[in-house]
């Protein structure tokens, strides 16, 4: 009786509720559906300002995806789209989704010590302490270790004799690339297949992600780059297909991990937090991971500005590899600048491109709280509009179009989330609680 009292709700409210659904390129072929950059109300003139942007920034290959479908793809020099390239430690976040996978296979627990797996002596720690790491510190860079060991060794080398003492695991937060290449002997052990194998069996097989790993560095095109960050954005599902099925792994990994660097997470680094830490500097600075950047993006990040951004609000993948723009770390003053760029993709466009949305003046929600409906005014009540409910993390709940300002949000459980609604080139956005 409930489920046909809220279908005659919509019809009367004229408001057709779907899910958010994503395009998902074929396995094999490079057959991949493109969306024309004018329909985002991008122009050609701010595009060409990006591409000068990256071309003078040492940019091999380049892919944005909206809803799974490629808006703007290029390469420059003789780099093409069938050019392998290193990830470099953008490949830590393939690695986590892998750790994830394996769990959910009862291969591993991420709450087993490494010493399970890989025996007792894999460091050169006292054995009181070498038994406190588990694999959720490889995962969250809280070791322990020294991230600076002494010469010969360095942040990179997995030695035994390179892995040292330094304070107990889980009490630190340190970008430490040694200690985390033991997630890739793990694997190798409770799977009984060279890694390359189990990253095609787990990942690249299910999504057409063809790649190998070499000393402990992913090598691919960059569509597959951008494949792995589509099967991200649909938090690990492939169409039909569960890469990953366990959620709670999934918003484990792209969530806070440790109080000491809010902005990562099972080795992806976190927009929008409060504060971070970088490589090699223990201190925690009071600003977000990329400002220019939208507050929900996650981000795979590797040496020489490779890039993997995922942003859920926008159901969106922006993959970046090259050279370095600015220095050699995962983490640069490239990830700011180049948003710069992508944030002005649709500002000043000529007239034969689709205007920029101008922000309502006069939206406005009532009831607010709301219980079974929610209305809004700010629009000429004739016209069209369409409608996004999202939650505070700017995950799309439910979105459809209302023709009496009007929306039954019955389904909802209790909590603050966001509505947005667009008119023609006019928008509204706003918070509101539903009891």
């Amino acid at each position: 009786m409930r489920t046909v009292y809220l279908i005659l709700c919509i019809l009367l409210t004229g408001t057709t509720i779907r899910a958010q659904s994503l395009y998902f390129p074929p396995l094999t072929g490079n057959n991949w559906d493109t969306i024309a950059p004018q329909r985002l109300g991008w122009c050609h003139e701010r595009i060409d300002s990006l591409y000068n942007y990256l071309d003078t920034t040492g940019t091999d290959g380049f892919i944005i995806l909206k809803d799974g479908k490629i808006v703007l793809e290029k390469y420059f020099g003789t780099f093409t789209q069938d050019s392998l390239h290193y990830w470099a430690s953008a490949g830590k976040s393939l690695t986590a989704m892998m750790t994830g996978i394996a769990q959910e296979k009862g291969l591993l627990r991420i709450t087993d010590t490494v010493s399970k797996h890989l025996g007792t002596g894999w460091t050169s720690e006292p054995a009181d302490k070498e038994k406190l790491i588990n694999i959720r510190h490889l995962l969250t860079m809280t070791s322990g270790m020294d991230d600076t060991p002494p010469l010969p060794c360095d942040n990179l080398d997995d030695n035994k004799a390179c892995l040292l003492y330094q304070t107990d695991a889980g009490t630190r937060w340190a970008y430490h690339t040694g200690p985390y290449r033991k997630l890739e002997d793990i694997i190798t052990v409770v799977t009984g297949k060279t890694y390359t194998a189990a990253t095609n069996d787990f990942i690249g097989d299910k999504i057409g992600m063809k790649g190998l790993w070499i000393q402990s560095v992913f090598y691919s095109k960059t569509r597959d780059m951008a494949r792995f960050g589509l099967l991200t954005l649909s938090k690990g599902k492939w169409q039909n297909t569960s890469v990953l099925a366990d959620t709670a792994y999934f918003r484990a990994m792209t969530n806070s991990t440790q109080e000491f660097n809010p902005a990562y997470g099972y080795l992806w680094w976190l927009n929008g937090k409060s504060s971070i830490m970088y490589p090699g500097i223990p201190i925690a600075f009071p600003t977000a991971l990329i400002p220019n950047a939208p507050a929900d993006m996650f981000c795979a990040l590797g040496k020489n500005d490779q890039k993997i951004y995922v942003i859920p609000s926008q159901n969106m993948v922006v993959v970046r590899t090259g050279e370095s723009a600015f220095g050699r770390f995962a983490v640069s003053p490239y990830d700011d600048q180049l948003w710069d760029y992508i944030n002005k993709l649709g500002e000043g466009c000529l007239a034969s491109s689709a205007p920029a949305p101008v922000r309502s003046t006069s939206f406005r929600l009532f009831p607010n709280p709301a219980n079974s409906f929610i209305s809004f005014n700010g629009f000429a009540q004739a016209s069209d509009k369409h409608f996004r409910i999202a939650d505070l993390s700017g995950n799309i709940l439910f979105e459809g179009d209302t023709y009496n300002n009007s929306i039954d949000v019955s389904n909802l459980s209790s909590g603050m989330y966001f509505l947005h609604v667009s008119a023609g080139d006019t928008y509204g956005v706003q918070q509101f609680f539903k009891n």
